[in-house]
């Protein structure tokens, strides 16, 4: 009976090992839709585009969001965003601002001849002279415009403002004024205060920052 279970146990490992390495056949089977099917659809950008703008055309749409940003894009250019950081000078202060820079790269002309070795400092007021002073006032304040005006002319400073608006200003004084956009020019000199004036000295710039007494031009 053992030796019957023994040939009964082996025969069944046998088959079992038989069915497990013999090539296993694979069956497609259709078990039905489970849910519902969608089909895949791209639809082409540019006739979405353009089917949006003739309905916002059709409907005034288009007209009104031209005239709104052409009234922000005006507003921007009439009032530019003020300089931050800075406020009106309550102490006089004098420093020299050095522009010379050390070159990175060699530089070269159109033609290849070389301008300037790597390593090389070189100060762009040996070759040029600024002489136009920069003065930067708070276009809001009328005694920082008052006192620059009389002070300056077109053809011995430039007026910047850091703040107010330029045009309106340029209308009612028939003279020209300019914007320090973003900042650049103060933060460059180190300015925090104005009014403030920057002049070429010899091989240096040099800044001041000054008090202006209230309610006097001088």
């Amino acid at each position: 009976m053992n030796r019957l279970l023994a040939a009964g146990g082996g025969a069944a490992l046998l088959g079992i090992a038989a069915f497990v390495m013999s090539p296993a056949r694979i069956e497609a089977r259709d078990y039905g839709q489970t849910g519902q099917a969608f089909p895949v659809i791209e639809p082409d950008l540019l006739s979405t585009i353009e089917a949006r703008l003739k309905r916002a055309e059709a409907t005034g749409e288009l007209a009104r969001t031209n005239e709104m940003f052409a009234k922000r894009v005006e507003a921007k250019v009439r009032r530019p965003t003020p300089v931050a950081g800075l406020s009106l000078a309550t102490e006089t202060r004098d420093w020299t601002y050095d522009p010379t820079v050390q070159l990175e790269h060699d530089i070269r002309d159109q033609k290849g001849n070389l301008i300037g070795r790597a390593g090389q400092r070189i100060n762009p007021l040996d070759f040029v002279a600024i002489k136009q002073a920069l003065v930067f006032v708070d276009g809001d304040d009328a005694d920082q415009i008052a006192w620059a005006t009389s002070r300056y002319t077109d053809l011995n400073a430039k007026i910047i403002f850091v703040s107010g608006s330029p045009i309106e200003e340029m209308t009612n004084r028939k003279r020209r004024f300019y914007f320090d956009q973003e900042g650049k020019l103060t933060s460059r000199f180190g300015i925090e205060h104005t009014p403030a004036v920057v002049q070429q000295n010899g091989r240096v710039m040099r800044v001041s920052e000054q008090v202006l007494k209230k309610g006097r031009a001088g």
